[in-house]
């Protein structure tokens, strides 16, 4: 049975649903991005090392990215609507305690339980889409506004983050989430009605879950280390050794467990498979892509944090605007043809930006390639979000949910680390031994031309490998867990 043969229960207004699942989305998305033009000040008022002042972003994005998987079960198991909700409360209470944060220690802390919360919420949201919308036309137009809302939160948390740290204080980046959590908080009960669709076991699979998350949360970690010492260093090395330990010992739980966390068998499906590789690969692209353009704009073309936020409105506008036409692109010509357009102009788009002048002139260097990129993005989040959920039962739309997320968050991770890494090693210091502007540029052209090649393979594998699968492998590839449906 998949998500299709079961109809999904209506709330008494799935728009209004809709609505309430996008912004909550926006809102832990936005938190990856919005503290970054923050972090001087923060560093100033707190008394931040310059090597600790990176936990405020890390801190975040470990915790997140590790409980995701583990999340998205949780919200299978105890309920999706009672698991968004959960969700939200920690989410907001953790950015109310961020913005009264007394030392570098108690922020770091508060942005590992945003994180926690954050986890918790996006699986939940996700499945709570796709029980509320029938898949066709309807649910694919759900699918472009939350892909809108997924694909311009870093871009617009930039603009954000510039504009509440530069006209009132760093706080504000995170007291801005206190007025919507507790919104939403206040609404779900009325607009959310959707039935929870749990599996009919009651077990949970505790090893599974604890060494999936343990492996995720370390390769994380160790990404982190590795940006900073370097990816042969020994501790960095111990990490990743970390890692694929309890990577192997998860997959080994899995395979004997009664109830897994994440049943092994969905891998089957073709479609969610290359779906979730193709996620992480525009994750990829997305986290590094504003990371390095970022630093072009402030210390190649020195923008201030309001100008570089501004400058992003061309990528954010775009995909706001895009992804409501995507997505009648995708029922029209379907989620492999889309994606693989898209991912071909993120291609042109990084290979357009990539020639990074110096000096530069926005309108003639930047905004068009901005542009292209947007509509690249668009054309990429919805399909790769409906090849990555195709064929999930509603039983295990939670976990498909959060392995999707985890995709991106571990595909961002990975991607950011990897192409800053590039991007030192191809940048020359002058005589002083200190990077010019242009030796700067150089390593940031290498790193985004990286980036292209990058979605050139995507376009390669999604237009290969992505194909629906034919009626008589769907019905092999359903799962056969007993499902009940509980109000």
């Amino acid at each position: 049975m998949t998500l299709s043969a079961i109809r999904p229960t209506r709330s008494s207004s799935p728009w209004a649903a809709l609505a309430l699942i996008v912004v909550a989305q926006f809102m832990v998305i936005l938190d990856v991005a919005i503290v970054n033009v923050a972090l001087p000040s923060i560093e100033l008022d707190l008394g931040f090392s310059q090597s600790g002042l990176e936990w405020v972003v890390t801190a975040y994005a470990i915790v997140f990215g590790g409980f995701l998987l583990l999340g998205g079960r949780l919200a299978d198991l105890l309920g999706r609507r009672r698991t968004f909700m959960a969700g939200i409360a920690v989410f907001t209470a953790a950015s109310v305690l961020c913005a009264i944060s007394w030392s570098a220690g108690s922020l770091v802390a508060f942005r590992g339980i945003q994180g926690l919360g954050g986890a918790l919420l996006a699986p939940a949201g996700l499945s709570l889409l796709m029980m509320t919308f029938a898949e066709g036309r309807e649910r694919n137009l759900a699918l472009g506004v939350w892909g809108a809302a997924s694909g311009s939160g870093a871009a617009v948390g930039v603009l954000l983050g510039g504009v509440l740290t530069s006209y009132l204080s760093w706080p504000w980046i995170f007291l801005i989430n206190a007025p919507v959590g507790a919104t939403l908080l206040l609404l779900t009960p009325r607009i959310l009605r959707v039935r929870d669709v749990r599996g009919g076991l009651r077990h949970f699979d505790l090893a599974g879950a604890l060494s999936a998350t343990g492996s995720i949360m370390l390769l994380v970690y160790g990404l982190t280390v590795a940006t900073d010492h370097g990816f042969g260093s020994v501790p960095a090395l111990a990490l990743f050794g970390a890692s694929a330990t309890l990577a192997a010992a998860f997959v080994a739980i899995e395979r004997r467990a009664a109830v897994p966390v994440l049943p092994l068998r969905m891998f089957r499906m073709r479609t969610f498979a290359v779906g979730n590789a193709v996620t992480t690969i525009v994750a990829s692209i997305a986290f590094s892509e504003f990371f390095v353009l970022t630093l072009y704009m402030q210390d190649v073309l020195h923008y201030s944090a309001v100008e570089t936020g501004l400058a992003f409105a061309a990528v954010a506008v775009t995909i706001a605007v895009v992804s409501n036409v995507a997505q009648s692109l995708v029922t029209r010509f379907g989620a492999r043809h889309v994606l693989s357009a898209g991912l071909v102009l993120l291609t042109i788009s990084l290979v357009l930006v990539a020639r990074l002048p110096v000096p530069a002139h926005y309108d003639i260097d930047l905004f068009g390639p901005f542009v292209l990129n947007g509509i690249g993005f668009a054309l990429c989040f919805i399909p790769v979000t409906i090849a990555g959920l195709q064929g999930v039962m509603p039983a295990d739309a939670g976990v498909a949910s959060g392995l999707l997320n985890t995709s991106r968050q571990v595909g961002g991770a990975v991607g950011l680390a990897v192409v800053n890494a590039i991007a030192a090693a191809f940048t020359v210091g002058g005589v002083s031994g200190a990077a010019t502007d242009e030796s700067l540029a150089h390593g940031y052209r290498v790193a985004l031309l990286v980036l292209a090649m990058l979605a050139l393979a995507g376009a390669v594998l999604s237009s290969t490998l992505l194909a629906p699968p034919r009626p008589a492998e769907a019905a092999e590839e359903s799962f056969d867990e007993p499902v009940r449906e509980a109000a």
